[in-house]
């Protein structure tokens, strides 16, 4: 596979032109299974006969076996993680393995090969999960980077590992899966000052920041100037993922915008609680200062419940609404792409061209959305029933396939090729100034919906 190639065919590269893209397919249909078995298994056992069934290693402090041995309040001790993620392997390898095979895969090629890449999956949670590297908040999908990274630049990835590297049918599935946790119903929690703060300030930053990438830094790749700024303004990896399809980006631009947004993440989520104190403002204003710029959503609820229970539900929920614009950020950019950045000397872009750029998942993560929205709102003891399959089993598998998907950017990048990229250091200016505008923004639109026109109480 060259390393040339974009984004969105490392797999799929025999599909090219096809108007049904079937690697955007399969993975929504690998989406919903998952989605439609969990929801069918807290029906038919309950939420508590699932626990620890799906599992990943737990925190540990002096030894990492502490990772996968857990001890209750009465203490009882249980190998729950360690069980619990064997049987992830299990569900995850034995799904994929028969996936790849329908489409012609050999079998015990990609079992061996994904056996290996879930291991270092494993370890990069092993390493997250560390009480001291806990506490610095440096998340699972940066060490998954760096483990991938490392063996790439070093040793070399060996080719009979790329039978399971499915970089693309990873993220597009955990991204289906995404959808049946951003509720639409997350709009009426805050109204109508929720939806100003997450999608007034969100297209502007977008839209300015990609402007001054192309127009003031002048930057070569407009791919890699549009997945920054949707990464820094949207809701960071998984905007990024989306957009870095739509507009056919490298992976090498993908893997920078990645580790920009994961570093500026752990500052951010350590300073701004400090500074939304300094300043004096109330829970509501900082926790949706909090939830419109911090990139991760786990992040933006760690940083929030330091200022108080009112500042993380204000901030995960402000950061769960800003979610829903990865489809609408995806859509918008395909069309873009297709009408004027690679259109040539025609503006005239056909329909079936714009089907063609358009990443086919973002529709299984709408239908996720829609659907659990409907089951979490209307059906009796609906919110519940999707509260406990989220919690039991479905988040558990999301993050493994984003972790799975982050160690296989890692073994596809080569520093070689990254470099050229970071000359001049214009990535990390556009990034540093985008968020700076993002943080003012944001602010000022926070003060005003929160502060002003729906104070506290009154916007209630």
């Amino acid at each position: 596979m060259s390393n040339d190639d974009p984004l969105p065919n490392q797999i799929n590269r025999r599909n090219e032109g096809d108007l049904f893209k079937p690697d955007d397919w399969w993975a929504i249909g690998c989406g919903a299974i998952l989605l439609a078995g969990s929801l069918l298994l807290v029906v038919l056992v309950g939420v508590d006969s699932l626990k620890n069934h799906l599992a990943k290693p737990e925190k540990w402090r002096d030894f990492p076996s502490q990772a996968f041995y857990v001890v209750d309040s009465a203490g009882t001790g249980s190998y729950g993680p360690l069980t619990g993620t064997a049987i992830s392997a299990a569900v995850l390898g034995g799904l994929c393995c028969l996936l790849q095979t329908i489409r012609g895969a050999a079998p015990v090629r990609f079992l061996v090969a994904f056996l290996v890449v879930f291991l270092l999956a494993m370890f990069a949670y092993l390493l997250a999960g560390q009480e001291f590297i806990r506490s610095l908040n440096l998340e699972y999908a940066l060490w998954a980077l760096l483990v991938g990274l490392i063996i790439s630049n070093t040793i070399g990835t060996p080719a009979w590992l790329r039978a399971a590297m499915l970089t693309e049918f990873y993220i597009k599935t955990g991204l289906v899966m995404l959808g049946a946790e951003v509720l639409m119903n997350r709009l009426v929690a805050l109204g109508l000052p929720g939806i100003g703060v997450a999608w007034v300030v969100t297209p502007i930053v977008l839209i300015a920041t990609y402007w001054f990438g192309q127009r003031v830094l002048k930057m070569q790749s407009p791919s890699l100037n549009m997945v920054i700024s949707a990464d820094m303004s949207v809701c960071g990896v998984s905007a990024a993922i989306a957009t870095a399809a739509a507009c056919r980006a490298k992976k090498e631009e993908l893997s920078l915008a990645i580790s920009l947004s994961l570093t500026f993440t752990v500052v951010m989520m350590a300073v701004m609680p400090v500074v939304i104190r300094a300043m004096g403002l109330n829970e509501y204003v900082g926790g949706a200062w909090l939830g419109g710029t911090i990139d991760s959503t786990g992040a933006v609820a760690a940083a929030g419940a330091t200022l108080g229970e009112t500042a993380e539900q204000v901030a995960t929920t402000i950061k769960m609404i800003q979610n829903i614009l990865i489809g609408v950020t995806a859509f918008c950019v395909a069309i873009y792409w297709s009408t004027f950045v690679e259109a040539g000397d025609s503006r005239r872009v056909s329909i079936a061209e714009i089907w063609i750029r358009f990443p086919k998942f973002v529709l299984g993560f709408l239908a996720a959305s829609i659907i659990f929205t409907i089951v979490h709102s209307l059906v009796p003891g609906g919110e519940e029933l999707v509260d406990s399959m989220i919690d039991s089993s479905t988040k558990t598998l999301r993050g493994w396939l984003f972790c799975l998907a982050f160690v296989c950017i890692g073994l596809e990048t080569n520093f070689r090729e990254l470099l050229p990229q970071l000359k001049g250091g214009k990535p990390l200016v556009l990034y540093v100034v985008g968020q700076s505008f993002n943080l003012c923004l944001t602010l000022l639109m926070a003060w005003l919906m929160f502060g002003v026109l729906f104070p506290p109480g009154a916007s209630n």
